[in-house]
């Protein structure tokens, strides 16, 4: 019993130092690392002491992850960091810096000595714009002499400073915040904006009146643009808060993070269209079923068991929800057809290319064989490409079964709540070529998937996985110049209007927002030469005219559906295995295997019945 109770204490202390993970974006310090990463550091720090058993910072871990979250970009030079004191590696550190009630917040200013114990908060407002405007007032208590060494000035420039920049040229913008006395938005923007290059932001206070008539500034805040070329002009924002101000500022042109922190084709993707967001491209689309189909599928030599279900139900899927038809849409439903109708458990990879590169000439049937990325182009090649296609394809499939919930019927996936993110999450886990990611999505969806019961709640439950990968590496989207609608504030933190991104989503990757910019075209297919006419090879005008007529019925014919295909000669079928058989064919084959076997039993009951007889007639005994 003792050894399962300390088995038990053992458990409980694991979960509890579980509270903040290495996952979320602040430090987590030990007795042996406080000392060493506050002391004479080249930032400021604001540690929480906390107990992992105390219940108020089980409930507060939520804010503090919060906080650090909003002010990620300030980590050079004001971080954020935890210590459990509940820890027995940690009580005598605790003790030395004097931790009596949990949590207890104490600031290390840049610079500090190794002597100092830090400086405890006492203010009894702990949420979070209290905090971040603490973290600022931390930062501009700093003398010139311990100033932090990443921090730009904070203190309002005057008018005769800023005047003089007025049309002149620079290499970089010039944003000027004006704001009351009062008022943190300017300082917090200019910490929002640290890590960015091309763009210096400036405060100036309300109470300078020759800077606000040259501006012709009348309400507050506002921001002012100085451009490089010396021109100059009032930002209009959508809602004067500091999430607009800052994001606005990082989408200038020629702005752009000092500091690369992921790479991010080490993840699933980020959301956003380099040349034009407002846009979802099928160009994206096919490149990334493009590289699904010959280059990722293509280390699995064969498909068979769990694969091959995962697969068909892949296909499936598309062939059903992706909009606009075409070629595309006809090349995954002769796909789906093919593979459902195969009664074998096991098939080679080079089959299902066979079918994906149309060796068989099926007209109609075509998927471009060359990468085109428009909005899931990278800054440089390498950055975003297929992973970002493959979230933008799954993003627009949760949009068309929200548009067309009837379109799964009868094909085994419409019992799931949430069949588009099953068959997501089922691909990622076996076919994604990045473990890591498909890892990181897999821990995800096992949290929270099964809490999906709509497909509302598919299309935001989607939308939010991808923005989390967002976070780390850019911002969160939609950006305020997308969807200013679907951005609030509460208590000064930015918070999302669901109701209005669900909307903007389903506009955004819906079939009308979709631009064929770019796409490939499938090839013509050159016309069956006509059949040889005497009649019309003697009379030239005649024939003209009766290649015309055959011309026009051969338009006016429809085209035969995939997986129903004619046996024509320009429309072979699909291929079986790839060894030439449609489906046709293999239905002759047992149609012909069926009659056999059934001519055979007949045979057989007419011999045996005439041999009966035969034995009856001259058994008879003679006397």
């Amino acid at each position: 019993k003792a050894a399962a109770f300390r088995d038990h204490i053992k458990n409980g202390e694991a979960s509890a130092a579980r509270l903040y993970t290495e996952e979320d974006p602040l430090v987590i310090l030990s007795s042996s690392s406080l000392k060493p990463t506050v002391s004479n550091s080249s930032s400021a720090w604001l540690v929480q002491f906390f107990s992992s058993w105390c219940g108020h910072c089980i409930q507060y871990s939520s804010t503090w992850k919060t906080l650090a979250q909003d002010v990620k970009d300030w980590q050079q030079v004001i971080s954020v960091a935890v210590l459990d004191c509940a820890q027995e590696e940690n009580f005598d550190v605790c003790k030395e810096y004097n931790i009596r009630f949990y949590p207890t917040f104490k600031y290390f200013r840049a610079h500090s000595a190794a002597t100092d114990r830090g400086t405890a908060y006492r203010g009894a407002d702990r949420e979070i714009q209290s905090v971040r405007q603490l973290m600022v007032n931390i930062l501009q208590n700093h003398t010139r002499l311990d100033w932090p060494d990443r921090c730009p000035p904070l203190d309002p420039s005057s008018s005769v400073e800023l005047l003089p920049l007025l049309g002149q040229r620079s290499d970089h913008y010039t944003a000027i915040i004006i704001e009351e006395p009062h008022s943190y938005v300017g300082r917090e923007v200019i910490l929002d904006l640290l890590q960015y290059s091309g763009v210096e932001v400036k405060r100036a206070l309300s109470s300078e009146l020759p800077l606000l008539d040259a501006l012709k500034i009348t309400t507050f805040p506002s921001i002012y643009l100085l451009h490089p070329n010396g021109t100059h002009t009032h930002l209009h924002v959508q809602k004067r808060l500091r999430f607009f101000f800052s994001s606005l500022l990082r989408t200038l042109p020629g702005v752009q993070r000092r500091l690369k922190s992921e790479d991010s084709s080490s993840s699933v993707g980020q959301v956003g269209a380099l040349e034009d967001e407002w846009k979802v491209y099928t160009a994206d689309l096919e490149s990334a079923l493009h590289y699904l189909l010959r280059v990722e599928l293509a280390t699995h030599n064969t498909l068979e068991g769990e694969e091959l279900k995962i697969f068909k139900d892949f296909v499936t899927l598309v062939a059903k929800l992706y909009p606009g038809g075409g070629s595309v849409v006809k090349l995954m439903e002769t796909l789906s057809d093919w593979l459902l109708s195969l009664p074998l458990q096991r098939i080679p990879y080079q089959a299902v290319l066979d079918l994906v590169d149309n060796k068989m000439g099926i007209s109609g049937v075509f998927l471009g064989t060359e990468l085109r990325w428009v909005g899931c182009q990278g800054s440089k090649a390498g950055l975003r490409g297929y992973p970002c296609s493959l979230w933008t394809l799954f993003h627009v499939l949760t949009v068309q079964h929200d548009v067309t919930p009837t379109a799964l019927e009868n094909t085994g996936l419409e019992g799931e709540a949430a069949p588009v993110l099953q068959v997501m999450r089922q691909y990622i886990r076996t076919f994604f070529g990045c473990e890591q990611c498909g890892r990181h999505f897999e821990q995800a969806a096992a949290v929270s998937i099964d809490q999906v019961q709509s497909r509302e709640q598919q299309i935001l439950w989607l939308w939010n996985q991808h923005n989390m990968v967002n976070y780390r590496l850019a911002a969160p989207w939609p950006s305020p110049s997308l969807c200013a609608s679907c951005h609030e504030e509460k208590n000064g933190v930015h918070v999302w209007n669901y109701d209005n991104v669900l909307r903007f989503l389903r506009h955004h990757y819906g079939a009308s927002n979709l631009s064929p910019k770019y796409s490939l075209t499938p090839p013509r297919l050159p016309a069956p030469p006509p059949d040889p006419d005497p009649v019309q090879t003697s009379q030239p005008e005649h024939r003209a005219g009766g290649e015309r007529k055959e011309e026009e019925r051969t338009e006016e014919q429809p085209e035969p559906r995939p997986g129903h295909l004619a046996a024509r000669g320009e429309d072979r079928g699909v291929w079986i295995l790839g060894l030439g058989f449609n489906s046709v064919d293999m239905s002759l084959c047992v149609v012909l295997y069926v009659c056999s076997c059934l001519f055979l039993m007949l045979l057989f009951f007419f011999f045996k019945v005439r041999s009966r007889r035969w034995k009856l007639r001259h058994s008879r005994l003679h006397v």
